[in-house]
């Protein structure tokens, strides 16, 4: 079928499906939802069959619904209503949730049912259970969804579907639904009250007497404070807040802008509160301790038998120069341990994005932060890259963008979750040439012509795709716990397979030969000075589209890379 993606923004959500339904045989041509007039047009243009809303933020207009039937993907159970399902789920507790395929009629959410699907709930971050548990959900109703309306069925009134039905129409969250009380609320409130509106809006509160918002909340099971609310420690950016019988970590905050009240950039806690925290004590965390209760770290390092197992849960995947140092300070402690194989596991929601956006613009010096972060994440990519005393593996539990992709094929082997979304592409912000040797990493995978493809298209890429492609040598697991430990055992395998010590021997006479050919610096020299003019060339399309992204601007049309159904049309 011909299918119209009309979303506020091709999120992962919108991503994940347009991959699949394409995997299907569908086209699926996307539109953003910018206005009346422009998604008139666009159901003109494109004919057509179903009209799908992964993700919209307002009612689709009666002009829409009553030409072409739409399907609105909504995160809740049935009969459930509202622009803030989600959000109340986790702060009522909720033990299961679902993800309800809907037909679009005038009134928001109240539309007949196509399809629904139940998942347990996890006590995490509205967008981390957004992005996983949300996500394959709404992956297989769609498709019931679909398959239904091809084969001519209908859908099913909410009141038809009985004890299943047991949503309620409820109000956007307010700030003061979610406000915490740091002297009453237990730990478990807090985390609740933070991770309800993680992501967006971020929970507002005052630290040391700054209006912030909150973001990233992790349970602490040994460190107390003594008052409710004090900042007891930092580490890694984040700051460690007492609550009344235990304490969280926080790991991102927005200031709020005293003038306007509006929130400015998400960025480490840390660097928010600034001088604030003088006095307050960095407690270190070695990568290669072992676990001592639940804490917060970004980066741990534990071995099963011959396999060593990096984990880097950078937040939202982006990297900062920062984090990169301490990234490249952790393989180097790997790389002193006795293992045959070295399995990077990034985080469970993200691999890596690459290259930390935020961070840039928050210096005020966006042309010399972008450099200097470039210059870190290669530093990485050049410690795997030569890391040639034992087999690597990037084992990526969650998606990859940018040169969070190239830096994955640093490894020997690239192991993906099925549900895994790449996006193999640097163009999209400001036509960013990109680096971490990916001029060198990817042409040896797939070819010079396949490489010049896959980065000019600037669409994401599925599980399937990459294997099919070479980007990645195989695809297996849903859940990002099972995945990772099916990853550790293959590992294993490699390490005990009789023809190892050969297959290490043939890495180290490549790398020789490929550094023989053409040294990594020369690719490096040659990568960046493509990007020094991205930084500090007269084009400004990377400041311009950098400073749109991290500040959330909305797009005026559609990019025509998404909207296949414009091309060549006027105007």
């Amino acid at each position: 079928m011909k299918i119209l993606f009309l979303t506020h923004a091709f999120n992962g959500l919108a991503q994940r499906l347009f991959i699949e339904l394409r995997e299907l045989g569908h086209e699926v041509a996307i539109e953003l939802d910018v206005n009346d007039a422009l998604t008139a047009q666009a159901l003109a243009l494109a004919k057509p069959d179903l009209v799908i809303a992964p993700f919209l933020k307002r009612a689709i207009p009666e002009a829409v619904w009553s030409a072409v039937p739409c399907l609105v993907v909504h995160p809740g159970v049935p009969g459930d209503r509202g622009p803030s399902a989600l959000d109340w789920a986790i702060l009522e507790g909720e033990r299961e949730w679902g993800v309800t395929v809907l037909q679009a009629v005038g009134e928001m959410d109240a539309g007949p049912v196509w399809a629904h699907r139940a998942f347990p709930m996890r006590l995490a971050p509205k967008s981390s259970l957004y992005r996983r548990e949300v996500t394959e959900a709404a992956v297989t109703a769609v498709t019931e969804a679909v398959k239904a309306f091809a084969r001519g069925e209908k859908p099913v009134q909410v009141a038809d579907l009985g004890a299943e039905a047991r949503g309620r129409a409820r109000p956007l969250v307010r700030q003061a639904d979610r406000a915490i009380d740091w002297a009453a609320d237990d730990t478990l409130t807090v985390l609740r009250k933070i991770h309800s509106a993680d992501g967006f809006p971020g929970l507002r509160d005052e630290i040391l007497g700054r209006p912030v918002r909150l973001f990233g909340a992790h349970a602490e099971g040994t460190l107390r404070g003594p008052v409710p609310g004090g900042v007891i420690a930092t580490r890694h950016g984040g700051i460690l807040r007492a609550t009344r019988d235990g304490a969280v970590w926080i790991s991102h905050l927005q200031a709020i802008a005293p003038e306007s009240g509006d929130p400015t950039l998400k960025l480490p806690a840390t660097e928010v509160l600034g001088d604030a925290l003088a006095g307050v004590a960095e407690i270190a965390y070695a990568v290669d301790a072992p676990p001592h209760g639940d804490t917060w770290r970004e980066l741990r390092y534990e071995e099963h038998g011959d396999v060593g197992v990096l984990h880097f849960a950078f937040h939202n995947g982006a990297m900062s120069p920062s984090q990169c140092r301490r990234l490249l300070a952790a393989l180097q402690v790997a790389k002193c341990r006795p293992t045959k194989v070295l399995v990077l596991a990034g985080g469970e929601d993200f691999w890596s994005n690459g290259i930390h956006l935020n961070a840039i613009e928050a210096t005020g010096r966006p042309a010399d932060a972008s450099w200097e972060s470039i210059n870190a994440i290669d530093d990485v990519a050049r410690e795997v890259i030569t890391m040639t005393d034992r087999l690597t593996v990037s084992a990526l539990a969650g998606n990859a963008g940018a040169g969070g992709v190239f830096l994955a094929l640093a490894a020997d082997r690239v192991w993906l979750n099925r549900g895994v979304v790449l996006n193999p592409h640097y163009k999209g912000m400001g036509n960013l040439y990109g680096s971490e040797y990916w001029t060198y990493l990817l042409p040896r995978r797939v070819g010079e012509k396949r490489a010049r493809e896959i980065t000019a298209r600037r669409l994401p890429m599925g599980s399937h795709e990459a294997v099919q492609l070479g980007l990645a040598d195989a695809r297996f697991g849903h859940d990002p716990h099972a995945f990772l430990a099916a990853a550790v055992k293959r590992a294993q395998a490699m390490a005990e397979d009789p023809r190892y010590a050969d297959t290490l021997f043939a890495k180290r006479r490549q790398r020789l030969v490929d550094e023989t050919a053409k040294p990594l610096d020369k690719y490096r020299e040659e990568e960046l000075e493509r990007m020094k003019l991205n930084f500090y060339g007269f084009d400004p399309s990377y400041h311009v589209a950098r400073y749109h992204f991290v500040h959330k601007l909305p797009k005026a049309r559609t990019p025509y890379y998404l909207a296949s159904h414009r091309a060549g049309a006027p105007g």
